[in-house]
């Protein structure tokens, strides 16, 4: 099937990041990213990502072009609110600009894999959007704590 044209921007948007990958992550804090993922980047994202500080103590890895939404939104805060600085700087002050290697790793910064807790293994989650990367043990602990999922699917996604 060849999509072109309109569709194709229509396709490209439609991608999204979904499933569940447990890597390796080595000495130097790389970790590779699945080649299903990597073919759902489109052209603007240029290989990069921009990794920051996430919630529930995992990273938020958005490709490029997805980081730039949360920069307009960004701009849009009024830094004249506390709470809005205050997510602003957070989020910003612990974003670092990564790109893919020869071998389709990126690098995460040492600060990062710190506040994450990831040393030897991670766990990466497609979120539509973004990617979250997890120490695997956090994500264990993380699900434990959370209520029965099919409450939480019900009362989220049941009828409205």
């Amino acid at each position: 099937m060849v999509i072109c044209g309109k569709n194709f921007k229509l396709f490209m948007l439609m991608l999204s990041f979904i499933g569940r990958y447990k890597y390796a992550v080595d000495e130097k804090g790389r970790v590779s990213i699945p080649a299903r993922w990597r073919k759902s980047l489109s052209p603007e994202a240029n290989e990069t990502f921009v990794i920051t500080r996430g919630l529930d103590r995992c990273l938020f890895l958005y490709p490029l072009d997805e980081w730039e939404k949360i920069e307009k939104r960004l701009r849009e805060l009024n830094t004249f609110n506390p709470e809005h600085r205050y997510v602003m700087r957070v989020l910003l002050m612990w974003a670092n600009e990564v790109t893919l290697d020869n071998q389709s790793r990126i690098m995460i910064p040492k600060n990062l894999l710190e506040f994450a807790k990831i040393d030897r293994e991670a766990v990466l989650i497609g979120t539509l959007d973004k990617i979250e990367i997890w120490n695997p043990e956090v994500y264990e602990e993380y699900e434990k704590g959370q209520p029965d999922y099919e409450t939480v699917a019900a009362k989220v996604l049941g009828s409205r």
